[in-house]
C-alpha cells in the first residue's frame, strides 16, 4: 500500500531519499493536484559535483520522471560568500573567472542526468548571480533583511557549531543564509518554485527560505531534504583513496568511478542500488538477497549501472570489461588509467617509489615503502619485494606500457611519450 498519494514521494520512499519535511501533507496534496517545480542550488566551489551532490541531482531526476519540473540553480552569487555550513573555516574567496570556469564544468552532469527545454516538466538551469549582483544594499536590508532574526541565526547548528569551537565567523559568511533564502523568493516570484531540496545539513538553510516566503508573501512553500549517507561502517560517502570521488571524467576517469561502486561494502548494496541507479525495486530486491561471493556479482551490476547514468553506457560497460580483464583474465587491458613518463627518464630508469607517487598509487615515497614491504606492489603482474628497484623501458609489454599494481584493485599503465 502507497504511503502517499504522490508518485514523486512514494518514489523517494520506497528508494531511501526522505530525511525531513516540512510539511509531508500539504506538499503531498500539491504533487498530486499539479505540476510543482522544485529546485536544488549547487554553489560553485569546484569544477565538478562529486557523489554527494549525485543523491539530490537523483532526487530531481525522480522529480522530472513523475510529471513535475526540476530546477538546477546554479551559485554564481552565492559562490562569491561560501558557505559556511558545518566548517571550522571560511572558504577560500573565489574570482567571478573562477565562479563562471566552475559553473561550466558543473553543468556537463546535470544534461545526462535530466532533460532540459521549454516544456512543462522540462529542466530548466537558472543562475543566482542574476539577482544577487543587482542588489541595492540598503534596499535589501530593509525589504529582505528585517525578517531575519539574528538571535534564531545564532541558534542554527551550521552557526552554533562554529561558535562553540570558538572558530570565526565572518559578516561575510554569516549574510550567506540570508542570501541563500532570498534565492527562494526569488525562484518563487519568477518561475512558481514551490519545493526546495538538499541534503540534511542544508535543512536550516532551506527552512529560512521558506520562513522568508511566508513574511514577503509568497505561495506557500515547502522544503524537503535527503539524508547525508555513510557507508555501513561509518564512512562518509564520496570519498576513495586519491580525493573526492568526482563526477567529470577529466578529474575521476570512468574505471575508477566503475571501481569505487565495484568496492562497495556488502551491508551497503541493496542502499545504493536503491539510490544510485534506475533498477525496478524487484530486481534489486534479487541482487540484494544474493549471498556469499554471489554478492559480487550484484555490486558489479550496481557500478555498472551506476557509471552508465554518470558517464553513459559505453563508458560503463567498458570499465566493466577492462575489470573483468584485469582481475579475471590477468590481462593488462588498454583502458586502465594511463600516467605518461618521459621515454629518456624511462631508458634511464625510474625508481619504483616515486614512479608509484607519480602515479597516483602513493602519497609519499614513505607510504609506497611500506607498501612494497607489505607485497602488496607488482610491476607487470610480478611481485616486488624491493624498495631500490628500477623501473626501465626494458619492462615494457607488447600494449606499449608497464603495468604497476597496488594490491588487487588498483592498476596504472605507465606509458613512455
Amino acid at each position: 500500500m502507497s504511503t502517499y498519494k504522490s508518485d514523486f514521494l512514494n518514489v523517494l520512499n520506497e528508494r531511501g531519499f526522505i530525511h525531513q519535511c516540512s510539511d509531508f501533507d500539504g506538499l503531498d496534496a500539491l504533487l498530486k493536484k499539479e505540476t510543482v517545480t522544485a529546485y536544488v542550488g549547487y554553489d560553485a566551489t569546484a569544477t565538478s559535483l562529486h557523489i554527494g551532490n549525485l543523491i539530490s541531482v537523483t532526487m530531481l531526476y525522480w522529480l522530472q520522471e513523475t510529471g513535475h519540473r526540476p530546477v538546477t540553480l546554479m551559485g554564481g552569487g552565492t559562490s562569491m560568500v561560501g558557505d559556511p555550513s558545518f566548517r571550522d573555516d571560511q572558504r577560500k574567496l573565489l574570482t567571478p573567472e573562477q565562479i563562471d570556469q566552475n559553473i561550466e564544468g558543473i553543468k556537463k552532469i546535470f544534461g545526462r542526468i535530466m532533460r532540459y527545454g521549454d516544456g512543462p516538466t522540462d529542466a530548466l538551469m537558472v543562475n543566482n548571480a542574476d539577482w544577487l549582483m543587482k542588489l541595492n544594499y540598503i534596499e535589501f536590508l530593509r525589504d529582505v533583511g528585517r525578517h531575519f532574526s539574528v538571535n534564531r541565526m545564532l541558534s542554527f547548528d551550521s552557526v552554533k557549531l562554529r561558535l562553540d569551537r570558538e572558530q570565526s565567523l565572518s559578516f561575510l559568511e554569516f549574510n550567506y543564509m540570508i542570501m541563500q533564502g532570498y534565492d527562494y523568493v526569488e525562484l518563487n516570484r519568477n518561475y512558481g518554485v514551490r519545493l526546495q531540496m538538499g541534503g540534511s545539513d542544508q535543512w536550516g538553510n532551506i527552512i529560512n527560505g521558506v520562513d522568508l516566503g511566508h513574511r514577503m508573501g509568497t505561495d506557500q512553500l515547502y522544503a524537503l531534504t535527503t539524508p547525508l549517507l555513510t557507508t555501513s561502517s561509518g564512512a562518509k560517502m564520496g570519498k576513495s583513496a586519491n580525493g573526492a570521488v568526482w563526477l567529470n571524467g577529466d578529474l575521476f576517469s570512468p574505471y575508477d568511478y566503475w571501481q569505487y561502486w565495484r568496492n562497495t561494502e556488502d551491508a551497503d548494496v541493496g542502499r545504493f542500488l536503491k539510490i544510485f541507479t534506475r533498477l525496478p525495486l524487484e530486481e534489486i530486491a534479487r541482487l540484494e538477497a544474493l549471498g556469499g561471493s554471489e554478492i559480487n556479482e550484484a555490486k558489479k551490476v550496481l557500478a555498472t549501472e551506476a557509471t552508465a547514468i554518470v558517464h553513459g553506457r559505453e563508458a560503463a560497460e567498458a570499465a566493466s570489461e577492462t575489470a573483468r580483464k584485469t582481475f579475471e583474465e590477468g590481462q593488462a587491458a588498454d583502458t586502465l588509467p594511463t600516467v605518461a613518463v618521459a621515454r629518456g627518464d624511462l631508458d634511464n630508469g625510474i625508481g619504483l617509489l616515486s614512479l608509484m607517487v607519480e602515479a597516483g598509487l602513493a602519497a609519499s615515497n614513505g607510504e609506497a615503502r611500506r607498501h612494497i614491504k607489505g607485497g602488496a606492489v607488482k610491476i607487470n603482474d610480478a611481485g616486488v619485494s624491493d624498495e631500490k628497484a628500477m623501473v626501465d623501458s626494458a619492462m615494457v609489454g607488447s600494449n606499449g606500457a608497464i603495468k604497476l599494481s597496488l594490491g588487487k584493485k588498483k592498476h596504472i599503465l605507465v606509458r613512455p611519450e
